[in-house]
């Protein structure tokens, strides 16, 4: 009798979802963050120290570290935006050196927070993507994705045939093999060059690892393209832009994200479109060449005879 009553009560019921993937719908983190953080006794549920395996229904309050989750139904809106940084900022929420963040530059969110796809050195500039949604974040971050990352480097010193060859084959650093899938000449001549190069993964200092393998200096990198997004030419550096919803369903397929098994989109409100537009249209008309200043017509002086 207790066995089969111990069955039925671990059945779900209409409404109810795994705690984890409910955190995760609310842009706290991945499942797999998100299921460590209920193993270390970090997650609470109606006032009570949550466990993995628990169910939450909709009316329930949950807690991370102490603030209240504002929960997301499966109807949601999903955001992914892209911010141009520029060197000198870090990609941590805080930095006990007071450095400036990613984060300081970001629109707000109500109830949830961005969470980065990857990050970028201190000293790397260029494209960064952040969205409301941790599985795709997740998703978008393993390596089981195969997403190529492409960044324009400046490189200090000489670079060979020999070198180019070596860094497509595969070189061996602390973490493992790496390599460049491409290659590809920028502008620049002498000891001073600048290249387009692409990797598949996204490991700590690869880019400039992989170089300084081969025994030149990387003085400049930026990120210029993450799969199928790249930085739109309006878009300064230190100013984002939401992805449109193409944009982001194409990103989606490019990670092999089934966007159905998680949330189900829902097109942005009249009003959420309009803010939209007005913003990339400030950035846009930001970025346009400034307009010769009418100069006033000058008058010829009466003649006096």
């Amino acid at each position: 009798m207790t066995q089969a009553a111990d069955e039925k009560t671990s059945v779900a019921v209409p409404g109810d979802e795994k705690l984890q993937k409910v955190l995760a719908r609310a842009g706290i983190g991945s499942r797999r963050e998100m299921e460590r953080a209920i193993e270390a006794g970090q997650v609470k549920v109606n006032d009570k120290i949550a466990k993995l395996g628990d169910r939450v229904m909709p009316q329930d309050k949950i807690f991370v570290n102490g603030q209240r989750v504002v929960l997301r139904s499966e109807l949601t809106r999903r955001r992914v935006i892209l911010y141009n940084k520029p060197e000198g900022e870090i990609c941590s929420r805080s930095d006990p050196e007071g450095r400036p963040t990613v984060y300081d530059h970001l629109p707000p969110l109500k109830g949830e927070r961005w969470i980065s796809v990857g990050r970028l050195d201190f000293n790397t500039s260029g494209l960064l993507l952040f969205t409301n949604d941790g599985e795709l974040a997740n998703k978008l971050m393993h390596p089981s994705s195969v997403i190529d990352r492409e960044y324009l480097v400046r490189i200090q010193g000489e670079v060979t045939d020999d070198m180019r060859t070596n860094l497509l084959k595969g070189v061996a650093l602390d973490d493992g093999v790496a390599r460049f899938t491409d290659i590809v000449d920028g502008a620049g001549e002498g000891k001073n060059r600048w290249f387009y190069c692409v990797v598949m993964e996204g490991r700590n200092r690869e880019v400039r690892r992989l170089w300084e393998s081969q025994g030149v200096k990387v003085s400049r990198l930026k990120r210029v393209r993450y799969a199928n997004i790249f930085i739109p030419s309006h878009v300064r550096v230190g100013q984002w832009t939401d992805l449109t919803e193409r944009e982001i369903q194409d990103l989606c397929m490019t990670a092999g994200f089934d966007s159905s098994t998680y949330t189900r989109m829902m097109e942005p409100t009249r009003d959420e479109a309009a803010q939209r537009e007005r913003h990339d249209k400030k950035l846009r008309a930001a970025s346009a060449a400034p307009r010769r200043p009418k100069v006033p017509v000058r008058k010829r002086p009466p003649i006096v005879e």
